[in-house]
């Protein structure tokens, strides 16, 4: 198989340099022994990939060593994620760097030990390169020492502390990413952890094979938020990536009890129960009686497990809980694990003994946990002491998992919901001539919903002999404008720390046209800042094909520079060598969004001014797209307003690959401001749009003159999270998000959401269409 590959590549191989194919010869048999013939074809695509990049042979040759030894630690799926970080890399850093990337996976495969978490290493250096590309070359000479103390997301946070302190500070940059400066190592020590899986895997390895005699799949993963649970998923057991040791408890036997539990549940369950008909506060308390059911045989088949787990069970917690039912249910969980121990409580004691008198002839029978667990609800749903999910989620248990492996779910076809429709009743357009549209007898109970609309291009007159252009028609009156397919994207959830799957739906719809003539207006308004944005378009206009002279390897000789090293060289004098040129085509490489807020309170007027919030706004759009459209870099205005998490309404004025016309202008001019403000959702759809252009420098600039907020939604905070969490998405995908915001109490929360430098606030909201230019102008020179 190895022989048919390489013929396969035999144009390449003819290409390179005599010393990688010589590497390429040494390498390949021994990366034929731990790499599939598919992962073969990736392996031998990301060098021919690499060579492409002209960064010297050094790269490609530290590449086709190495990434066996990554494949063999990681798998062979993580060879066209190094390709595509090394990639991604040589537009931020050089050749040197990227070859001392590649040289260290092995030292990070074999510390973080998951090939996830090496994904997530490798995303962390490209939004390293991003912000603090002079940093990367000293912290991978110490990257051994570095993981050898800190976790994944540990050392994601020491970068970027690093990286925001001394972002423009070259000098302590680098003291602080090779570990000589004082807040580098202080960092260090703040972000340790007590024990890290890495070091303990082959001892917990050997802990579950001598209990149970057969392996177990055991893998790290990132906790990087602070409800963070073990779970059991596809027969893998995940754990966090480091313990800390717990109120005296060795972080080593934190992770003994926490495997061996989630053993326990893999051995002792044949078949998982049904979650259907079952609210999430029942599912906490079958789960409950689930633990405990494993746990009582487990103890059974080794009775020194019980110690182990009571020793984390008596733990006193410095902090109190957020809900006394979370103590009694910390109390009763040991209950249910000792039979000798009584709490205060004689109904619950009585639950205990009863469960106790039980368990021996129901101990391979969950369903006799679901029973007994809906039992205990019904207990304190007759207290009215159930707390909210997100406090049950939070017991102090530390070593239980989070139970879903003894869950499943119906399977859902989502295409036949009630939200949907099957295929064959989807709607469908027809383009129909008049005389059909005019003899056919529609529906008149019709709505958006209809399966079948026809639309005529002809314009169709209440009256035919009208033929003015003032007449109106049919179209005019009771046309609708289309609206898109519905877009679906997730939403964060702050409390549960986890995305809801396609949460917020979008839809692209057609703005209403104004009249292109009060955009002319506008700018005839603001004739006096029209001379600066002209000057604003000679600033920044890309100068084109410039030549640049005195190089040593230009594309052609220089005459005058030449003749100049003649005339040396006749007078004996030392010739300077660089006589050649180049001619390079210098462009701006930047795309555009303008995304504007058109919620409700656009409408209002300011202050004592006759003009509203969505006027200003038009004024200073326009006057943004002149400049842009004058500086040639391409630019799209949109605008968004929800009516409710189904109906996030996006509207698109003016497209990449349209200019500034009549057509534009007329939709902008039609603008019109209502409803609510869902941020997160239009922000991410925004950012679809720009991951479609070729353009490296990708912006949003938002205009919203409030918080994000919508009528389905009554926690203020969740949708700021929500937005928060877009514009961390977008930024880690190269699109940086800018907010001008109108609202002069915004400082409350912009700065949150946005960042340190990526808001600006207008505290007078008159001078909007002077400042939005400008501020373009200022984030993109």
């Amino acid at each position: 198989m190895s022989k048919v590959v390489l013929e396969d590549y035999a144009e390449f191989l003819e290409k390179i340099a005599p010393e990688v194919r010589g590497v390429l010869d040494a390498t390949f048999q021994d990366a034929a022994r731990v790499i599939s013939p598919a992962g073969l074809k990736d392996y031998l695509d990301g060098a021919k990939s690499l060579c492409g990049l002209g960064r010297g042979n050094d790269l490609v040759i530290t590449y086709l060593e190495v990434m066996p030894q990554i494949a063999k630690e990681c798998g062979e799926d993580i060879i066209p994620d190094c390709v595509t970080a090394a990639m991604k890399a040589s537009s931020l850093t050089s050749g040197e760097v990227i070859s001392l990337l590649i040289s260290t996976l092995p030292v990070v495969s074999r510390h973080l030990g998951d090939a996830q978490l090496v994904r997530g290493y490798l995303t962390m250096i490209h939004q390293l390169a991003s912000t603090a590309a002079r940093g990367l070359r000293p912290m991978l000479l110490n990257i051994d020492e570095l993981l050898s103390k800190l976790t994944l997301s540990g050392l994601r946070r020491w970068s970027q502390f690093g990286a925001k302190a001394y972002r423009r500070d070259f000098k302590n940059l680098t003291s602080y990413f090779s570990l000589d400066s004082a807040d580098s190592r202080a960092m260090l020590e703040k972000e340790r952890r007590g024990v890290l899986f890495v070091r303990v895997q082959r001892k917990l390895n050997f802990y579950l094979r001598a209990l149970w005699g057969r392996d177990f799949f055991i893998r790290p993963t990132g906790a990087d938020y602070a409800d963070f649970r073990p779970y059991v998923e596809d027969r893998i057991i995940y754990v966090p990536d480091a313990l800390d040791d717990v109120e005296g408890v060795e972080g080593l036997e934190v992770y003994r009890a926490t495997v061996a539990h989630m053993a326990a549940h893999m051995m002792y369950t044949n078949k998982s129960m049904s979650a259907e008909q079952l609210s999430p506060a029942q599912m906490f308390f079958i789960g409950l009686l689930e633990d405990a059911r494993v746990e009582y045989k487990a103890i059974n088949d080794f009775p020194g497990l019980g110690k182990l787990w009571r020793s984390l069970m008596v733990l006193e917690h410095e902090e109190p809980s957020e809900h006394k039912t979370m103590d009694i249910l910390e109390s009763f969980a040991l209950q249910l694990l000792d039979s000798e121990v009584k709490g205060n409580d004689e109904q619950l004691n009585s639950f205990a003994s009863k469960f106790h008198a039980e368990i021996e002839a129901n101990q391979d029978d969950n369903h006799f946990a679901w029973l007994m667990g809906v039992e205990l609800y019904n207990i304190f749903e007759g207290r009215k002491g159930v707390p909210s999910l997100r406090i049950l989620e939070r017991y102090r248990i530390d070593y239980r998992d989070d139970n879903r492996i003894i869950w499943h779910y119906e399977d859902i076809n989502w295409d036949m919901g009630i939200e949907y429709m099957a295929a064959s009743q989807q709607q469908v357009r027809y383009e129909v001539s008049p005389l059909m549209m005019a003899h056919e007898v529609d529906c008149e109970l019709a709505g958006d919903d209809a399966q079948e609309v026809w639309t005529c291009k002809d314009n169709m007159r209440f009256y035919e002999d009208d033929l003015t252009d003032a007449a109106r028609s049919f179209n005019d009156e009771w046309g609708r404008e289309p609206i898109s397919d519905p877009y679906h994207y997730h939403e964060w959830d702050y409390q549960i720390q986890l995305h809801r799957p396609d949460w917020a739906t979008i839809y692209e719809r057609r703005a209403t046209k104004g009249n292109p003539e009060d955009i002319e207006a506008i700018l005839t308004e603001h004739k006096p800042i029209a001379h600066r944005i002209r000057q604003i378009i000679d600033l920044l206009s890309p100068a084109g094909v410039q030549r640049q002279r005195g190089m040593e390897d230009g594309d052609e000789v220089d005459i005058n520079a030449a003749i100049d090293a003649m005339i040396a060289i006749r007078m004996g004098e030392q010739p300077n060598p660089r006589i050649t040129m180049r001619n390079v085509l210098n462009n701006r490489d930047l795309s555009v969004v303008v995304l504007l807020d058109l919620s409700e309170s656009t409408n209002e007027m300011v202050g004592d001014s006759d003009k509203t919030i969505l006027q200003l706004t038009r004024e200073a759009a326009t006057l943004v797209s002149t400049a842009i459209e004058g500086i040639g870099d391409p630019f799209a205005l949109h605008g968004f307003a929800s009516d409710g998490r189904h109906d996030v309404q996006y509207f698109r004025f003016k497209d990449f690959n349209q200019h500034f016309d009549d057509e534009a202008r007329s939709r902008l001019a039609g603008m019109k401001g209502g409803l609510s403000t869902r941020m997160g959702a239009a922000l991410r759809h925004a950012g679809a749009h720009l991951h479609k252009q070729q353009e490296k420098r990708k912006l949003i600039l938002l205009v919203t003159d409030g918080e994000p907020a919508d009528i389905d939604e009554t926690d203020p905070q969740h949708l700021r999270f929500d937005t928060k969490k877009a514009v961390e998405e977008l930024y880690s995908t190269g699109v940086l998000t800018y907010c001008l915001t109108l609202d002069p109490h915004a400082d409350a929360y912009v700065k949150r959401i946005f960042g340190e430098n990526n808001y600006t606030v207008i505290e007078n909201v008159e001078k909007l269409p002077e400042q939005l230019p400008l501020l373009f102008a200022s984030l993109t020179a």
